[in-house]
């Protein structure tokens, strides 16, 4: 378990981070959402050690993480790390030799991202050779090659196609299957809510929520139905502590005031003939995001 406790930090009188708190837990994968400025990169680099917090803590499995606990991370920058010139096979190998992989071991695993990535035919090209998409694919590579206990990725779906996305996304999923803990932030909130377990939301450097995915989007939901039917369902705004949002044939989008109005309405449904779908719809990671944030 990866967790970040009331840590906080300023430049001068502005206050980037204000008593962050939240945890990354094994074998979960944590979307890690914000508009620009939010403070999601500086929460990483502090994870990392590449800035140190004004007050707070970082520890992974109870203790407090060193240089020692951050060599079992993977870690990919939204900036562009690799070596330009460098053949991409060979710094892979090189990347994973630094972090004591042997040599067969780190050309194996080496072998086994490319081909996971759909890279394995740009193995002898330089990185300043692929096309940025690839090249995004090549730093999730290097993030991956050691074997890391623990991934921190910071927007690693930026520029890829819809199958690189598929790509990726299924190699992190894979990794998460295997107990690692996952955080990684991203923009793209369709994304973040189709792979994510868990939730981080943060603006002007303070959560403004965390939870898991299905736990948000229940506390944020309003009581918003769905109903189809076979026949005309321009009834339903005649009925009793509800509002109609849309209705369109046999299809209402409609607000009630209590979850027994919406009982109602699916039993006069039920009464005038067949129901073929009738649903709470819950909000999605948008809007959750715009309430909080506002």
């Amino acid at each position: 378990m990866l967790e970040i406790r009331d840590v906080s930090k300023s430049y001068g009188t502005r206050r980037v981070l204000d008593d962050v708190s939240f945890d990354v837990a094994p074998g979960r994968m944590t979307g890690f959402v914000g508009g620009n400025g939010a403070g999601k990169t500086t929460t990483m680099r502090i994870v990392l050690g590449v800035l140190e917090p004004d007050a707070g803590t970082v520890t992974l499995d109870g203790a407090p993480l060193g240089p020692t606990g951050r060599r079992r991370f993977g870690y990919m920058p939204e900036e562009r790390g690799l070596y330009p010139k460098m053949k991409l096979a060979e710094q892979l190998v090189y990347l994973a030799r630094l972090h004591g992989l042997t040599p067969a071991d780190a050309k194996r695993n080496t072998d086994e991202l490319l081909a996971r990535l759909s890279l394995a035919e740009r193995a002898g090209d330089a990185i300043e050779k692929l096309s940025l998409g690839n090249q995004q694919r090549a730093q999730i590579a290097a993030a991956l090659v050691h074997d890391p206990e623990v991934l921190m990725l910071d927007e690693p779906f930026s520029g890829l196609d819809p199958m690189a996305v598929d790509v990726v996304a299924e190699v992190l999923s894979e990794r998460a299957r295997r107990g690692l803990p996952v955080l990684f932030s991203s923009h793209q909130l369709d994304i973040v809510e189709r792979l994510c377990d868990d939730l981080v939301i943060i603006a002007g450097g303070t959560i403004r929520a965390a939870g898991s995915r299905d736990a948000l989007r229940e506390q944020h939901a309003t009581l918003r139905y769905q109903l189809q039917t076979d026949g005309d369902a321009g009834w339903v705004r005649e009925q009793p502590g509800v509002a109609v949002i849309e209705a369109d044939g046999g299809y209402a989008l409609f607000d009630a005031e209590t979850p027994e109005a919406a009982q109602r309405v699916l039993e006069a449904a039920v009464a005038r003939g067949a129901v073929s779908d009738f649903a709470r719809q819950h909000p999605s990671l948008s809007q959750i995001f715009k309430e909080v944030v506002r």
